[in-house]
């Protein structure tokens, strides 16, 4: 039997229910799989509609903003349906876990008494969970990595070869970890090497549709909205929506010069530079001091 009857065969008792109040009303653990900008409306629609101990995990890639403040989704969720919310990140490029090739991932979830129930949930022989208490951190690389992605489709658009590439991908990487820092309070170094930190980067700057509409991007001259309705079927990306956010931010608190690369991708997609100044925006980063190693 092949691994797509095995599938149908599994499915045989899963009935769609389109009503979300309807599908929810009973459920223990609610799963968050929708783009950001709709969290507060959905969340309407359930409070005082499920269970007072349901509690929540957050598959969602971005955050909230509110004026020049940002917030994390889980903390939205929190906040408006007055239940606990744990967030999952990682390198999941969903037609490979539909292959079920194997791939691992990250659940940033406090609880210790829950993180075991999470983790067990959503493992499998070929999904390979690891729970972390460090969730603003796990949370904020689920969102990031779509900005150095944007980044990274630039970079391809241009022709300007791995070394390059590389180069943004570690830019990127460092201004998340100083991002999560300043706005977060400090991260567990070790969580940005999860599956949610440098592998979702990497994967995510080779594969991700971020990367894919950013390359077409420069190659075309068409603008990301036109890129948009032509090549994604109605979904939207991220990347760019999550630079506006954070470049708020970042602006309010004159911080411009420390995010280089972030204000960079943002100003591309607005087309107030152009992907090939992106270079000359990062050549000088606040990142590159000398180390003497005695």
């Amino acid at each position: 039997m092949s691994t797509l009857d095995e599938f149908i065969d599994q499915c045989q008792g899963v009935v769609a229910v389109p009503d979300v109040v309807e599908a929810t009303k009973d459920a223990d653990i609610l799963v968050f799989v929708l783009p950001h900008q709709f969290i507060r409306t959905l969340c309407a629609t359930l409070l005082g509609q499920i269970k007072p101990t349901a509690v929540g995990l957050s598959l969602i890639k971005g955050f909230d903003q509110d004026g020049t403040n940002i917030e994390l989704i889980s903390k939205i969720i929190e906040k408006n349906l007055r239940i606990q919310c744990h967030v999952l990140m990682g390198a999941n490029l969903a037609n490979e876990v539909a292959e079920e090739k194997f791939c691992e991932t990250t659940i940033g979830c406090k609880d210790k008494r829950l993180a075991p129930i999470l983790r067990d949930l959503i493992q499998t022989p070929n999904f390979r969970v690891v729970v972390v208490e460090d969730t603003a951190a796990v949370e904020s690389c689920g969102a990031l990595k779509n900005v150095v992605a944007c980044a990274a489709g630039f970079v391809d658009g241009l022709g300007l070869g791995d070394n390059t590439k590389a180069a943004v991908i570690r830019l990127g990487l460092m201004e998340t970890i100083k991002f999560v820092n300043t706005f977060f309070g400090n991260a567990k170094l070790e969580t940005f090497f999860e599956s949610c930190g440098i592998a979702d980067l990497i994967t995510t700057c080779y594969g991700g549709r971020n990367r894919r509409i950013c390359e077409q991007f420069v190659k075309t001259g068409k603008s990301i909205r036109e890129l948009e309705a032509e090549l994604l079927a109605g979904q939207k990306l991220q990347g760019p929506a999550t630079a506006d956010e954070i470049h708020a931010m970042i602006k309010a608190r004159n911080m411009l010069d420390k995010f280089p690369l972030f204000v960079a991708v943002q100003r591309i997609c607005h087309e107030e530079i152009r992907p090939a100044d992106l270079i000359d925006q990062i050549r000088i980063h606040p990142e590159h001091v000398l180390v003497y190693i005695s």
